[in-house]
């Protein structure tokens, strides 16, 4: 009798879940294809995602127009295999036996899309690689 693993799981973290947090959930859940669970979420959420984020991540396909930042939960940290932070220092709680990544990144907060674009990029590509890493490759 074969068992199929469990998905692998993300959370994105950063302050107010804007920006970063959701660029990087965004890129991959769009490159993972459904075999990687994501979330994101902010120690301390916005009301909106970053209007310069939005137009950003539409240059490459990606509507964040209808995404609402979420806050961050110890649940949400418990159910994931894997928390990436992006600049939100203290504020993530800490679980042993969870792999914990700090991608420091430019706050792209109070940015106009011309330096979005740059941050975008460099998700996008740590995304790539992290699929790898999970085993799960992003397609060409």
């Amino acid at each position: 009798m074969s068992t199929t693993p469990a998905k692998p799981s993300v959370l994105f973290v950063c302050v107010h879940n804007a920006g970063r947090s959701q660029m990087g959930a965004a890129f991959l859940t769009r490159l993972a294809g459904g075999r990687i669970e994501v979330r994101s979420a902010g120690s301390a959420p916005a009301d909106q995602v970053n209007p310069a984020v939005v137009e950003a991540m539409a240059e490459v396909g990606i509507d964040l127009s209808v995404e609402v930042p979420k806050v961050l939960t110890v649940e949400g940290v418990q159910a994931s295999d894997v928390v990436i932070t992006m600049g939100c220092g203290d504020a993530c709680p800490y679980f042993p036996g969870k792999r914990y990544l700090d991608w420091a990144l430019q706050d792209p907060a109070g940015q106009g899309v011309e330096a979005v674009r740059p941050i975008r990029d460099e998700i996008e590509r740590r995304v790539r690689a992290l699929i790898g890493e999970l085993g799960a490759p992003a397609p060409a």
